[in-house]
């Protein structure tokens, strides 16, 4: 039994996650800190954040509601690495660790949702 939302494998996935997005952004140009920088910053610590959120709150359903908002984050996450690497921003190799993690991180994501919601 899951006592924290810290316990879940999920949430420390997702935290990695905000660490390596943190770091990567660093390499995009001074005129992207207020836009896209910012973006990703953000939709990274959405994902954590709504994990903990929602396994936090009252009912299977709601947890299952904050799951799958930070699965949204989690693509808008994956979207902006792709723009970053399209704008040659970074290197595909740069961006590799951030779309690995973030794609094991939305399999972790549908999965759990789909176990919370397919609970009688």
């Amino acid at each position: 039994m899951v006592s924290s939302y810290k316990d879940l494998v999920v949430w420390q996935k997702a935290m990695n996650l905000v660490v390596l997005t943190y770091r990567v952004v660093k390499l995009l140009p001074k005129e992207e800190t207020y836009a896209l920088s910012d973006q990703m910053r953000r939709a990274a610590v959405s994902i954590p954040s709504n994990i903990a959120e929602g396994q936090s709150r009252n009912s299977t359903k709601e947890f299952a509601n904050f799951l799958s908002i930070a699965k949204g984050s989690n693509a808008e996450l994956q979207t902006q690495c792709m723009i970053c690497v399209y704008l040659s921003y970074m290197t595909q190799e740069q961006a590799q660790p951030i779309l690995d993690l973030s794609e094991e991180v939305s399999k972790m994501l549908s999965s759990l949702i789909q176990k919370l919601t397919t609970k009688h």
